[in-house]
């Protein structure tokens, strides 16, 4: 689902996935066998097919996938290098619904004042995210070429966009969508994990206002939150600043997953 998720970013459809396996001679074949059934359902679910791969000994598991992706010829693809000042910053879906049911997993006493269907509800968006394949195919059409994955966080990740790009962004912290679910099991803690807590795999883009209008009336209600706006940069500033209700900066608590 990730690698989906990074086909999904670009405005492409996946096509044929290579996976690497590293074995150690003590892991269940079960195990696998129950591995490649969840990359199956994913691809039946939203493209692409397993074309093969490799296998070898290795001390430590590990599982590399390579996965292809295509657009129509002579396509404009989404990338994170397009933001323009003005343009509007906004998200699909909702976020911190992935963190909030990996706290729950690593702590089950986690959330214990929520009720068991909404719990639920947060393991599964953990265990089994949705990469917006159909989505970013439609908004790639539309006009949209600057795009990636919410994969680190919403912050960690429009950092990197705006790197890319050489610009910066302001995100209103009163727009930024996240589930009755979360905000139930984690009142105090929601916008926190909207914020930071990665694996969302929700699709962040830029575009100016009459492309973003476009984009809404395509997806549908509720599908596109717009939660801020892309500027110019100013030396000495945070590539990304989190402003609340009456437009004072706000700490984050954390900005997302750092890889090194």
């Amino acid at each position: 689902a990730s690698n989906l998720s990074d086909i999904a970013a670009m405005g492409c459809s996946p096509t044929f996935a290579l996976v690497t396996l590293g074995l150690r001679g003590d892991i269940p074949v079960d195990g696998l066998k129950s591995m490649y059934g969840g990359m199956m359902d994913a691809c039946e679910r939203f493209g692409g097919a397993i074309a093969g791969g490799d296998v070898v000994r290795s001390d430590t598991f590990f599982v590399t996938v390579a996965l292809e992706g295509i657009a129509e010829r002579n396509a404009a693809l989404m990338s994170r290098f397009a933001a323009r000042p003005g343009d509007l910053v906004a998200v699909t879906g909702g976020l911190g619904d992935s963190a909030g049911g990996l706290r729950i997993l690593l702590d089950p006493k986690a959330a214990s004042g929520a009720d068991e269907s909404a719990r639920r509800r947060l393991i599964e968006r953990h265990r089994r995210p949705t990469p917006r394949v159909a989505e970013g195919g439609a908004l790639r059409e539309i006009g949209v070429r600057c795009a990636m994955d919410v994969s680190d966080g919403l912050v960690a990740d429009l950092a990197k966009l705006c790197a890319a790009s050489g610009m910066a962004a302001v995100v209103r912290a009163e727009r930024v969508p996240a589930s009755a679910p979360l905000k139930a099991a984690f009142p105090d803690d929601w916008l926190n994990m909207a914020l930071g807590g990665g694996e969302d795999y929700e699709l962040l883009i830029c575009a100016n206002e009459r492309v973003i209008d476009a984009a809404r009336a395509r997806l549908g209600e509720g599908a596109l939150t717009v939660i801020g706006e892309i500027e110019r940069r100013r030396d000495g500033e945070p590539r990304v600043r989190v402003l609340d209700a009456g437009g004072e900066p706000m700490a984050v608590e954390s900005g997302g997953w750092e890889h090194f």
